[in-house]
């Protein structure tokens, strides 16, 4: 669909604004703006600002383009032109922050001990003396005798035959630690989005209001973002979307072709 402007509402020459795109799209495809409304889920108001060009009522940049891409599909519209057009009238898109490093399990591992060599050296001083005083014990008796020759003089002498000595037991070597399980520290927020129904478009900002991802996840993808208060959620398609927040898997974040906003802080996401 081509929509441009009439000779009465702006000059030939200077390009539509945003709003009246979206006015004549929805015009053009016979929709009313409580229907659109209805169809996008942005509320009634919003939708009247958007199309005189205020933004003021979105809530913030990261919203205004998720509202003019849910608006423009709706009516038909290519909503990357109105992206960036919003884009350059309102002092473009702001860089997005670096996201912190997952934490991955390699990083709760305990380091490998190091050898105690103190310890080593005085086991082995106890060793050699408890050997040497054993050596003069048994000389000092007559020595060693075969096992034999001890049996068959207990015999003679109808002594009992004492006990051979029990050798000395090998320590079991300590079955190795299992590894610490990876865990998201309590003083953080840490969300993992997962698309594995389909596809969705998702926006990603942290507690300062920088946009930490904005763009499309296709089938198999998966990102993960941690802030230290606060993270919000905007999710165009609910249904696709797997959301794990703080170690804990949420399931979908709503239905089928639903826009989602939440957020999330540290803590138990689903007390209270």
């Amino acid at each position: 669909m081509s929509i441009g402007n009439s000779p009465s509402d702006a000059p030939s020459d200077a390009p539509a604004s945003i709003g009246h795109v979206l006015t004549q799209a929805r015009r053009a495809a016979g929709l009313t703006i409580e229907q659109l409304s209805a169809a996008t889920r942005v509320r009634t108001p919003i939708v009247r600002a958007i199309e005189q060009d205020d933004f003021s009522r979105c809530g913030g940049d990261v919203y205004a383009r998720g509202h003019i891409r849910s608006l423009a599909r709706a009516v038909g519209v290519d909503p990357a032109p109105l992206i960036a057009r919003y884009d350059a009238e309102h002092g473009g898109r702001p860089a997005p922050t670096p996201v912190a490093p997952v934490y991955e399990t390699e990083r709760f591992r305990p380091e490998p001990r190091r050898p105690n060599w103190t310890a080593a050296m005085i086991a082995a001083i106890v060793a050699v003396i408890g050997f040497v005083g054993f050596t003069l014990i048994s000389g000092g008796k007559g020595g060693h005798r075969p096992a034999e020759q001890t049996t068959a003089q207990a015999k003679a002498t109808g002594r009992p035959q004492p006990p051979p000595a029990a050798a000395p037991s090998t320590p079991s070597p300590a079955e190795p630690s299992r590894s610490a399980l990876a865990a998201v520290p309590a003083d953080k927020v840490t969300v993992k989005l997962v698309t594995d129904k389909g596809k969705s478009w998702v926006a990603v900002s942290g507690d300062n209001g920088k946009s930490l991802f904005e763009g499309l996840m296709n089938p198999g993808d998966s990102r993960t973002f941690t802030d230290d208060k606060r993270i919000s959620l905007v999710v165009g398609n609910g249904g696709a979307v797997r959301m794990f927040v703080n170690g804990k898997d949420l399931g979908p974040a709503g239905g089928d072709g639903q826009l989602v906003r939440t957020d999330f802080t540290p803590g138990d996401p689903q007390a209270g």
